[in-house]
């Protein structure tokens, strides 16, 4: 409602200042004009896709501006003639406004453009030497501008009161658009030693080579993807070799948690390979199969290895492409079971349990809450059909109702995967109504628990919505006591936990079958389209318990020892090797 009145106000008040302008009624116009201004900031916070919209229709912010800023000098000319030296003042001045927002809007992109096309950038590693400038507040280094749109507000409500007030207006906007254009030229000027693309890669080779290297994490794709890179680095800062990530797309770092570890980022493929800095490396470890991955496995001295971003019965488990890496790393016997089955090419010779060393620290108690909590954490849907493992269209809905209308009741916990709705925007659509149901389950309960506070659900927190990197997936399985989930790394990593969990069987095959194709699932409780098998689940007795603790050696490798003594142990193999 408040989307369609804010657009409302924004549309209607043009034609009413033009009608004010013609007519004229100089306070008409003023009301005309408060109301536009406060509807135009108010548009970008309530009614984006309507903005979105106008723009596509060539009716974009700053044609609304000068649609606004025409009006008051037809206000003026009728008022004062358009023969007056008023008229011709207030409008050589209102273009010498739009030609500063200009001139602004240029050195801000070319402030923006500078450090962003650096051929470098880096995290955790000392590049004082290229002085790299601080970025100015956000109003004064915004490319778009915005801020110094309203400027025009003074010209325009001066215009109210005569021709006199409206150039007065327009004079102290266009000072103080030339006081923004000057306070950013520094800025600019202190980044002009960044342009030397030759001089930033010794500067940041210099400090790499100090730091020698001797392990890489070498990571490319989608911001959304971070995760899958994330999840590896607390592991190399335990390992007793120095480690350093690669990252491709500029801004990655970013989406990454706080590390210690050294960080380069190397969009270009002809500096990542002429980057001599890494040379003191021997082991590259890839945690994704992705184009760009070409571009490190050329470099001949590198063995490379691949680690995945999750151990699970999915097809990219056991991707053909992995045969292209001189070594595979798996968690457990599972994982050299399902290359040997796949026939994919890759040579059991190649492949290298190492444990999940990110599983240390998952508990196997339950919270201890009065009352149970069940984690639903369904895959994404795939990049094809063939790929397709997600419940969240099907069964997803159906599935977190039934927990929200449980007798006794139950928490319930929904990580969604941070890919859902990529491909496939139902999948999206499930996830928002998912969302929605739980939001308004937890209102209600929010209510009848506090009735005196029911503007202010917040302060009573039972279910959980969780589709940001916090809390940690680990943490929601040590918050739950049963998990319900999909084909997926999040089985294999839960049963860590020796905790009941249920999968839910989207392509309907019989249970046999499903657990000959998908060995995670044996010891967990199958939920096929009908939901037949939840209420036994929520409510039966535990009879897997003793499968779940086999199971688990199967897919994460013997208890001890521990993981990341495994995975240290590969990677000394690979330099005693080397």
């Amino acid at each position: 409602m408040r989307r369609l009145i804010v657009i409302a106000a924004l549309l209607a008040s043009y034609p009413v200042l033009l009608a004010a302008a013609l007519w004229p009624a100089p306070l008409v116009f003023g009301a005309a004009a408060l109301v536009s201004y406060a509807a135009e900031y108010a548009a970008p916070r309530l009614a984006r896709r309507p903005l979105e919209l106008l723009g596509q229709a060539h009716l974009g912010v700053t044609v609304r501006f000068a649609a606004r800023e025409t009006a008051a000098l037809l206000l003026v000319a009728r008022a004062a003639g358009p023969d007056s030296a008023w008229f011709v003042a207030l409008a050589v001045s209102m273009f010498g406004v739009h030609g500063m927002r200009a001139l602004h809007t240029g050195l801000a992109l070319r402030l923006r453009q500078t450090l962003a096309r650096m051929p470098v950038t880096t995290r955790n590693l000392d590049v004082s030497a290229l002085r790299i400038p601080k970025l100015p507040p956000g109003w004064l280094g915004d490319p778009r501008g915005l801020r110094f749109l309203y400027l025009d507000a003074l010209p325009v409500l001066g215009a109210v009161w005569g021709a006199v007030a409206a150039c007065c207006g327009a004079a102290l906007a266009l000072a103080l658009g030339a006081a923004g254009v000057l306070a950013l030229l520094p800025y600019v000027r202190r980044t002009r030693p960044l342009t030397d693309r030759v001089r930033v890669l010794e500067v940041v080779g210099a400090q790499v080579a100090a730091y020698r290297p001797e392990v890489i994490l070498y990571f490319s794709g989608a911001t959304a993807a971070a995760y899958q890179a994330r999840m590896w680095l607390p592991v190399l800062e335990r390992i007793d070799r120095r480690a350093i990530v690669v990252l491709r797309e500029r801004g990655m770092a970013r989406h990454l948690e706080p590390s210690s570890l050294p960080m380069v980022c190397i969009p270009s493929s002809a500096d990542l390979m002429s980057f001599r800095a890494l040379s003191s490396a021997k082991l590259c470890l890839y945690v994704s199969n992705v184009g760009r991955n070409v571009h490190m496995l050329r470099i001949p001295t590198l063995r490379s290895a691949f680690l995945n971003h999750g151990d699970s019965d999915k097809e990219a488990s056991f991707n053909p492409f992995s045969r292209v890496y001189d070594e595979v790393w798996v968690a457990g016997p599972a994982g050299r079971d399902r290359y040997r089955k796949a026939k994919v090419g890759v040579r059991d010779e190649c492949v290298h349990e190492v444990g999940r060393p990110q599983l240390q620290g998952i508990s196997t108690e339950g919270p201890g809450l009065p009352y149970r909590t069940v984690l639903y954490a369904p895959t994404w849907e795939g990049w094809n059909d063939d790929l397709f493992h997600t419940s969240l269209m099907t069964m997803g809905p159906r599935i977190v109702r039934a927990l929200l209308e449980h007798d006794p009741p139950l928490r319930v916990i929904y990580k969604p995967h941070p890919l859902t709705g990529h491909r496939d925007k139902a999948a999206l659509r499930a996830h928002r109504r998912i969302a929605a149901m739980i939001e308004k389950a937890e209102l209600a309960k929010s209510k009848a628990r506090h009735p005196s506070r029911a503007e202010a659900p917040a302060t009573y927190v039972r279910h959980l919505v969780v589709t940001g990197p916090e809390p940690h997936l680990y943490a929601c399985f040590n918050q739950c006591d049963l998990l319900i989930s999909d084909i997926s790394s999040v089985v294999a990593d839960f049963l860590a936990s020796e905790k009941p969990y249920a999968v839910t069987n989207v392509a309907g095959l019989p249970e046999h079958a499903f657990h000959e194709r998908y060995p995670s699932t044996e010891a967990g409780v199958l939920l096929g389209e009908d939901l037949a098998g939840l209420a036994e689940f929520l409510d039966g007795e535990d009879t897997l318990a003793r499968a779940r603790v086999k199971l688990r050696s199967y897919l994460l490798g013997p208890e001890y020892p521990d993981a990341l003594t495994r995975f240290n142990a590969a990677v000394e193999r690979v330099f005693a090797e080397s």
